[in-house]
Parts: C-alpha cells; structure tokens; sequence
C-alpha cells in the first residue's frame, strides 16, 4: 500500500486582552455577561456609525509579529471581507488582507526526538471577531457580544506534518501568548480558536492536494484527534478510488467525529475590498520603538540561557521558563542564593510549584518571595536547620509573610546539632523499643531510618538528621 503523510496549516485567531473592543468603546471581555448586554452601534454595525481604531490592538499585534520573527509593516490597510452569517450583523467583517500588519516569520518547535521543527507564518493580520450563535432544540440563539472583539489571525505555511506537531505548535503559541501578556489564550474560553487545514499526499513527493478545513476545534487535544480522524478519513477515500473535495468541516468532540459544514469558500467569494471608514495605519519607527521598549527574552532563549549559565537540564530548564513569571522567580532566587541553581530548580519544581498549584496563583503572586526561598536554602546548607524545617518554613513564610530567620527565632526552629542531647535522645529510643534492637542487630539494618525517624519526631523534627543517624549506628553495634 501506498505509504501517506499529512500536510497541515493552521489558522489561529487570537484574541487580543484589550481593554475595549477594535473599533468601539464596549468592554472586550465579555465571556460572562449576558448575551447581548455589551454592544453598541458600532459593534453590531448599524447605519450610519463609523469605527474608530483601538491603538492597543494595534501595538499588542506588533509586539506577538516581532516574537514571531515577522516583518511589522510600515504601512497596512484595513479591509472589507463580505460574506452573510446570522452572528455578523453588519454582512461583513473589518480584516486586513493584502496589507497586513506584519508578513512572514516562524515558530521553532523542540521536538521530543531532539530536531527542531519550524512553522513559518504567511502572515499576521488584524480583525474584528464576529458573534456567536447558539442552536439549542430546533432554534438558533444568536449573542453579538463577541462582535468586534480585536484578534490576530495567524496563517502558517503546510509546514506541519503530524497531529502531534500541531499540538505542540499550540501549545507553544499559548505559552508564548502568555509571556508576552497580550492575550490569555484560554481555548475554552475562545481566547485562542484554531482552524486546520489538512491533506495528505504519497510520501517523498512535494505536491499539495486538495485540502479541507476543520473548524470549530476549542482545545489542544481536540485539535490533535481531529488532525487523525480527518488523516484517517482521507486515507481511506484516496484508497478506495475517492476524490478529496475541498470541505468545510464539523468537529463534534462529544463523538470523536467530523460532519461536513459547507463546502470550502475561495478568497474570490469574500469580494475583499479596502474598508472605506478607516485610515492606513502607519507605523513609524519612532511608534514602534516606544511599543518595543520593554520586549522581553523569549521563552526558548531564556530556557537555552538557563541551561547554558545555570548548568540546569534541559527539563528543568522546560519546566522553570513554562510562564514567565515562574522564570523570572527561580533566576531572583538563585542569584540571591549563589550556590548551585539546581538546589533552587529542585526545591521550586517540588515544594514551591506545589504551593503555586494548589493555590491556583502564578510565582508573582506569592507572598514567599525569591530571596525568601534563597534565605531557606543558606540556613539548611549552614546546617540552622535541616531540610524537613525548611519545608516547613516555605508554608510558613507564605502564610506570615515573615523572613525565614524570624519564624526560625520566634518559633525556636533551629537545628540542633549538639551531640549528648541527640545522644541522649538516642539512648532513650533504644532503651524503649528492645524489639526493633533486637531485629536491627540481627540484620534487619533498613530499621536504622526508623531509629532515624522517632528521634526526630521526639525533637519534634530539629535534631540533625546526620548526626542521629550516626550516634544511632554507633549504640546500636555495642
């Protein structure tokens, strides 16, 4: 049998964290209010009203095209694009299309199997959001409080070529969303929307066939198992002598499924032209340099450079750059420290990440601050205190807000590490317990932590662990 890959594009439709809609006043979050309590004459197109551009749109998308590698442009259009839908009130849509806000640029993806994919971008354009519609038993709701909301259309070239790699290039475009902070690339929320352009050709040859487009798609996963139904689809149509029409396509995540929508329009059916109440936006270098004045490191940069200066592997270095501000905690943290930065990674991969989950917060919002945790590990490498205290003292910080060395001296914390009141601690664990000493020195020697374990609870937990250890091997063997 004929041996298939899969060519995959994407279309990612962002939605900007504006404060208010592209071309209106109205809130542009609107996810929890009531269907059609925020709009107005402009976002829902009555006759007579004219849009007036929201600059913030415009300098957050330049921000998302440098990060990808793309070209802002000097000087983009907006555009009519003309097409009848219930949910769009006015029957068309302000886009941009021959004149972009940025052309070009790419996505590098780390690929489990060590290669680097990269997805170059066609282009980057601006546009309003249309509303949404509702059918719920045999009737159509519609809710237009979507309309207007401002979104960056992102085009990728086919570059891609397995369901895999489309999740992984979400999954990086959401993080990269994030660090930016110019949209929460909430999937569920429609945030961060993603249509798939799929075909599949004999492998080793270089020709793009017919493809179909699957809509409708609100998580990661979803769009990953769409991916694989539709591959599967195609195979077995191209197999048994079938032709590829170009769909519009369904995704029922409910059943697995894809139900044919519509077949797929051509750019000719939208009758493009220049929007007639809107100006060129020019953006001069003086604008742009002011818009870029603060652009940050990059994820993958900053995971290489943390890898690079820190020594750390290449999974911790994964984990720590996930969000931005869990990257910019560990590296504060471990500058105030000074020691080994994996000490940092491992206790805030394990005990502060932890805390950060179950308290539903980012690293910014902890009460525990970076030179906090640095103070902890400096007091357990001094031997103040032992490694259990100093778990302690992370949720004791948090919930104080306190330094670490005030908790230890008011609740007189500190380790101790003096030898005849560990020994006589010892003595007393061994003078009551004849069975396990009996069992221990007949070869049961794993009994030892257990020693180990009731003298730290009868210190409640401040004895060196070390220490006891030892002064407990010793009385044990005489």
């Amino acid at each position: 049998m004929t041996e298939y890959e899969v060519v995959i594009g994407l279309e990612t439709h962002i939605q900007l964290n504006t404060q208010t809609k592209i071309f209106c006043s109205c809130k542009a979050d609107s996810w929890e209010q009531p269907p059609n309590t925020n709009i107005c004459p402009v976002c829902t197109g009555l006759p007579g009203v004219l849009p007036v551009p929201n600059e913030a749109a415009v300098e957050k998308a330049v921000i998302l095209a440098t990060a990808m590698h793309a070209e802002p442009q000097s000087l983009s259009f907006f555009d009519r694009k003309n097409y009848f839908y219930p949910d769009l009130p006015k029957g068309y849509q302000i886009t941009q299309y021959d004149r972009p806000i940025a052309v070009g640029g790419y996505l590098d993806l780390p690929m489990p199997d060590g290669r680097t994919r990269r997805v170059t971008i066609n282009k980057l354009h601006l546009e309003e959001d249309a509303g949404k519609t509702k059918n719920e038993k045999g009737k159509r709701y519609i809710d237009f409080n979507r309309c207007g909301v401002p979104l960056v259309e992102m085009v990728t070239n086919p570059d891609i070529r397995s369901a895999d790699e489309a999740a992984q290039y979400l999954t990086r475009l959401r993080q990269l969303l994030r660090w930016l902070g110019i949209s929460e690339a909430d999937m569920e929320k429609g945030h961060l929307r993603c249509d798939a352009n799929v075909s599949i050709r004999p492998k080793g040859s270089a020709e793009l066939n017919t493809k179909t487009e699957i809509k409708n798609v609100n998580s990661i996963d979803a769009v990953r198992s769409a991916i694989l139904v539709e591959t599967e689809r195609q195979i077995r149509e191209v197999e048994s002598g079938g032709e590829i029409k170009p769909w519009t396509l369904d995704w029922d995540d409910n059943r697995k499924s894809l139900h044919k929508m519509r077949s797929k329009e051509t750019e000719a059916d939208y009758r493009y032209f220049r929007e007639p109440d809107l100006l060129p936006v020019h953006l001069d270098d003086d604008w742009k340099e002011r818009i870029l004045a603060d652009f940050p490191e990059l994820p993958l940069a900053r995971r290489q450079r943390f890898m690079d200066t820190y020594a750390l592997p290449e999974y911790d270095a994964e984990v720590l750059t996930s969000e931005r501000s869990l990257s910019e905690y560990f590296e504060a943290a471990a500058q105030a420290y000074g020691g080994d930065a994996k000490q940092v990674s491992n206790w805030l991969m394990n005990d502060v990440m932890r805390m950060l989950n179950d308290a539903n917060i980012p690293a910014s919002q902890l009460r525990l601050r970076p030179e906090h945790l640095a103070e902890i590990l400096k007091l357990v490498d001094a031997k103040a205190i032992n490694n259990a205290i100093g778990k302690k003292l992370l949720k004791k910080v948090e919930k104080s807000g306190k330094s670490p060395a005030e908790i230890v001296e008011a609740e007189g914390l500190a380790q101790v590490s003096d030898d005849s009141a560990i020994r006589e601690i010892c003595q007393k664990i061994i003078d009551s317990n004849p069975a396990e000493v009996e069992s221990c020195r007949s070869g049961k020697e794993s009994l030892i932590g257990w020693f180990v374990g009731q003298v730290m609870r009868e210190m409640r937990g401040k004895a060196d662990p070390q220490m006891a250890r030892q002064i407990l091997s010793e009385l044990l063997k005489q």
